[in-house]
């Protein structure tokens, strides 16, 4: 283990190469009553070879398992929805990514289930004599559970397909414990904790302590919006929780040409990382795609070189190394701009993305040339709206990055040597940066 923190070793050296892999393969909006299983997943293996040449060193996976809909109203957290595939597809998959080296992700969605799952469909069957009655958070009518009667019951933020579950109750924590080392033993490596913020982290904690006495290697990474993300890392022992503070001050700022914003948010993440490693995004499947989210097309090198030289576990969402566009919205269906079908392999992929795929490649060369980026911090140098530079720095390594929205060619007050990516030249007193120009330089 890492000195002083509860991840594992290996997640030092991992980028993610996340997908949605419901969208991915292009299965259909809701499963069938008797869905017959079909064997999708080998869509997904077919592009293994891509997230290795991208630079990745780990798969990001998000729902795989049964479900009614988008992958998040589980009815079954040990089988593979059939949409996707069985346990042998998963399974060659899993050997798949072995095979490249890549370290595997599990999306588990412990907050809630779907209508469909059979410990709620039990309560409606049975009403509150149902033995999974516990398992949820149930007002029945008139005070009395009758066969046949639907309660009334707690959902996930208003949403009446997602019944939450009661994380009070013992026999839930031993339902995700099985769940969370049944497919760890089956050869994956860690779990993203879909909604963990609505979850008690107390709830967190003990099933953490239980999985990893069977699996002390497993990566635990919990998805936090808001709130105070080191204590919540702290009292559910987990390793990581997403990062959306620094998500959002990277397109925000280079959208407003506001660097004040980035500043404070990297001077926030600078004090996360004294406790636990962030995990670090552009995109992902709940968020418009930062090629749509960035007012110029030029900034997105910028916001994709924060991603790679400042401290975390960072993640691609796939799709945006080839800059898709993608705009989520708040409606029915709102997602799908941002979880479409890919091609049966990289070679269907429209050229126009290529300049963003080896910009990508550029840059992940640079963070893996570096592994000490992994715990970096930064500290600014020069802090104006229009320009930021900051060095990053850890174990005995010194980064200089330097970053202009100008419209003009802009001198940066600060030294810096070699230019490992970018453009940039040197001049009296500092740097000189093209307009709306980027570089990362050797300390």
């Amino acid at each position: 283990m890492t000195p002083g923190r509860g991840e594992p070793d290996w997640v030092r050296d991992v980028i993610w190469w996340h997908v949605y892999p419901l969208g991915f393969v292009g299965a259909e909006r809701a499963a069938a009553p008797d869905q017959p299983v079909l064997h999708r997943l080998g869509h997904l293996t077919a592009w293994l070879d891509h997230a290795v040449e991208l630079g990745a060193s780990g798969l990001a996976l998000g729902p795989v398992f049964a479900s009614e809909t988008h992958g998040y109203d589980t009815t079954d957290h040990l089988r593979v929805d059939p949409r996707l595939g069985d346990d042998a597809d998963l399974d060659a998959l899993i050997a798949a990514c072995r095979a490249r080296g890549l370290r595997v992700l599990l999306d588990g969605v412990f907050n809630h289930v779907g209508r469909g799952h059979p410990a709620f469909r039990a309560v409606l069957e049975r009403g509150s004599s149902a033995p999974t009655a516990g398992w949820f958070r149930l007002r029945w009518p008139g005070g009395h559970g009758e066969p046949g009667t639907e309660p009334d019951y707690d959902d996930f933020e208003g949403h009446g397909s997602l019944v939450a579950l009661n994380h009070a109750e013992p026999a839930v924590a031993d339902h995700v414990v099985e769940v969370m080392t049944h497919w760890l033993d089956r050869g994956v490596d860690g779990w993203r904790l879909d909604a963990a913020y609505a979850v008690p982290t107390s709830f967190w904690a003990d099933v953490a302590d239980r999985v990893r006495e069977r699996h002390p290697d497993a990566y635990l990474m919990g998805e936090v919006i808001h709130g105070d993300y080191p204590r919540f890392v702290a009292e559910a022992r987990v390793d990581a929780v997403t990062q959306y503070e620094l998500w959002k001050a990277v397109w925000s700022s280079l959208n407003d040409a506001n660097f004040f914003e980035l500043d404070a948010a990297l001077t926030r993440h600078a004090g996360f990382l004294d406790s636990f490693v962030p995990y670090t995004f552009l995109g992902n499947h709940d968020v418009t795609r930062i090629a749509s989210r960035l007012a110029d097309e030029r900034h997105l090198a910028h916001a994709l070189v924060v991603l790679l030289t400042t401290g975390g576990t960072p993640a691609v969402y796939a799709g945006d190394e080839h800059a898709f566009r993608g705009v989520k919205e708040d409606r029915a269906g709102g997602d799908d701009a941002v979880r479409p079908a890919f091609p049966a392999s990289p070679a269907g992929l429209s050229p126009l993305g290529r300049d963003a795929f080896a910009l990508h490649q550029e840059l992940i060369g640079v963070r893996r040339r570096h592994r000490w980026l992994h715990e970096a911090r930064t500290r600014t140098l020069h802090l104006t709206n229009q320009q930021l530079a900051y060095e990053a720095v850890g174990d005995g390594g010194r980064l200089v990055v330097a970053l202009s929205v100008a419209d003009r060619p802009a001198r940066v007050p600060v030294p810096g040597g070699a230019v490992l990516a970018g453009d940039a030249r040197a001049v009296e007193g500092g740097l000189e940066l093209p307009a709306h120009g980027w570089a990362v330089l050797a300390g």
